[in-house]
């Protein structure tokens, strides 16, 4: 196939799993991506000067242009290399009344034995427990740039929020996005599975809408963080990304169409 053929084929294979303004007078999906980090927040190392901050840009950017190609409404928290709380990250996701919000992050290691042996992808969604030590450890380690009032309360404050929560459809639909995207980045990109994940993000707890947050891989990790610098890996993490998006939004407008109360028609005389 020649090589000019494969942008087409791929804004093509969008359009067809899902237009994002399924019928007429619907709104378009409106879709918040969020570039874990900036600024002076780096976020973790990776080999030579490679920081999450960046490949968490350039994987969102990524990402936007393929759910914009099938008509999506994309926003992303930041356009730059620049510091944004996460509650800013959190307001202005609610401020664009978001379907569903995704955030990006690349995970890391502490030692270098860890370093040169873990590596894969983690797909998480919001839970007052995280799945293990490890899902803790890395809810820590994205949390550590929450506002202190609200880290020092700890669990129970958001154990409050999902006593409803955790009964609610946007977060059984957070599990559903979530379940939707991982098997697609496996797939796509052959990486290590490391599952679909349950934690206490902070950037997750406050969003009106269903939430993942994805650790693309171990940016730490000498070969698995070497490809995540790469734009021909970047783009199969954005394909696969998108396609779990479109896939989920698809389902879910078909179940929530068939909600829809019906209209009575004229009564028989």
């Amino acid at each position: 196939m020649p090589s000019s053929h494969r942008p087409l084929l791929a804004v093509l294979s969008l359009l067809c799993l899902v237009p994002l303004a399924a019928r007429a007078g619907e709104r378009p999906a409106r879709i918040v991506i969020d570039p874990g980090h900036g600024g002076a927040k780096e976020g973790a190392k990776g080999p030579g000067e490679l920081r999450e901050k960046e490949v968490a840009l350039q994987i969102a950017q990524r990402v936007r242009a393929r759910l914009e190609a099938a008509g999506g409404d994309v926003y992303l928290t930041r356009e730059r290399d620049a510091q944004v709380s996460l509650t800013e990250r959190v307001l202005l996701t609610n401020d664009h009344a978001a379907d569903l919000f995704l955030s990006i992050h690349a995970n890391s290691m502490p030692t270098k034995r860890m370093r040169e042996r873990t590596e894969g992808i983690e797909t998480y969604f919001l839970s007052a427990n995280a799945s293990g030590d490890a899902a803790r450890a890395v809810a820590d380690r994205e949390n550590a740039e929450a506002p202190e009032t609200r880290a020092a309360r700890g669990d129970s404050m958001l154990a409050l929020i999902l006593q409803d929560l955790v009964r609610t459809e946007a977060h059984a639909d957070s599990s559903r996005l979530a379940y939707s995207i991982h098997p697609r980045l496996i797939r796509g990109t052959r990486a290590a599975d490391r599952g679909v994940q349950q934690a206490p993000f902070f950037v997750l707890s406050g969003v009106e809408c269903p939430a993942v947050l994805v650790e693309v891989g171990y940016i730490s990790h000498p070969q698995e963080g070497a490809k995540l610098g790469r734009a021909e890996y970047q783009e199969k993490l954005a394909e696969a990304i998108a396609d779990g998006v479109l896939a989920f939004l698809k389902e879910t407008r078909r179940r929530d169409a068939t909600r829809e109360p019906q209209v009575a028609g004229p009564v028989s005389q």
